[in-house]
């Protein structure tokens, strides 16, 4: 990701060469430098070639807007996709899967659940399925409002429409599950994530594991440790840490009560 100097060379040899050559940037040009400043937080930069991009007479297209629809959610403002999403329809440019799925996980990570899982049929419609990544963002918004037992539902209706979770999709539930006090649940998921080779992630581990411990259930604990271990999810060093400081916070909890 370039930085503004690095941004500045880049304009000055476009410059360079249009002096020179007659070089023009094209669509391609101006797609690549959005996707660029986009991903260094500069929506500002981004909005304003866009306009640079429409006074050259071009057209933006998908690629142009995915680029821009990212770029919100990289800066946290999912919320901004949706405009992004109607201006694309406006101009008459076909929104394609990637445009769905950014919308769906820019909406899902503000909260606006509702409205994400709407799409759903809206690019079932358009004749865009959704896949692994669309489903998976959906059930991390579900699982951060609250919904996870939704989120888990969302599961089966994926597996039923042929489309196969993934270790991300596994580790999204089990972390919403133990978050949601869902242990039972999440066990059964942590066994089906076994079952099929998955790999723990650190986040989904470490609340896996309090839970574990808040529920007494310690030697479950250790085994889930042993797992991450042997699965090499984690090295040894930070799945013991995670352990270690997890039994430290029941200790001590466990001594205010007691006290």
């Amino acid at each position: 990701m370039p930085c503004n100097w690095a941004l500045s060379t880049v304009y000055n040899f476009i410059e360079e060469m249009g002096e020179l050559v007659g070089f023009k940037p094209d669509l391609v040009t101006y797609t690549i430098l959005i996707d660029n400043v986009c991903n260094t937080k500069n929506l500002r930069e981004a909005t304003r070639l866009l306009g640079v991009l429409r006074a050259s007479g071009m057209k933006p297209d998908a690629f142009v807007y995915n680029a821009i629809m990212k770029g919100y959610c990289v800066v946290s403002k999912g919320s901004e996709v949706l405009g992004v999403y109607k201006a694309m329809k406006e101009e008459g440019v076909e929104p394609d899967l990637v445009t769905y799925n950014t919308l769906i996980y820019g909406l899902s990570k503000v909260g606006r659940v509702e409205e994400a899982r709407n799409f759903l049929g809206v690019m079932v419609e358009m004749g865009h399925f959704p896949d692994t990544v669309t489903y998976t963002s959906l059930m991390n918004g579900m699982c951060r409002k609250g919904e996870t037992l939704g989120a888990l539902a969302l599961l089966g209706e994926m597996e039923e429409r042929g489309c196969s979770p993934n270790s991300c999709t596994y580790n999204t539930l089990l972390h919403g599950l133990c978050k949601g006090k869902l242990l039972e649940k999440g066990l059964e998921l942590y066994e089906l994530m076994k079952s099929n080779g998955m790999k723990l992630e650190s986040a989904s581990y470490a609340t896996f594991v309090r839970a574990l411990c808040r529920e007494e259930r310690i030697a479950e604990a250790y085994e889930v440790f042993d797992y991450a271990v042997t699965s090499k999810s984690l090295t040894d060093v930070a799945a013991y840490s995670t352990l270690e400081a997890t039994l430290k916070w029941f200790a001590k909890v466990k001594e205010k009560l007691h006290a």
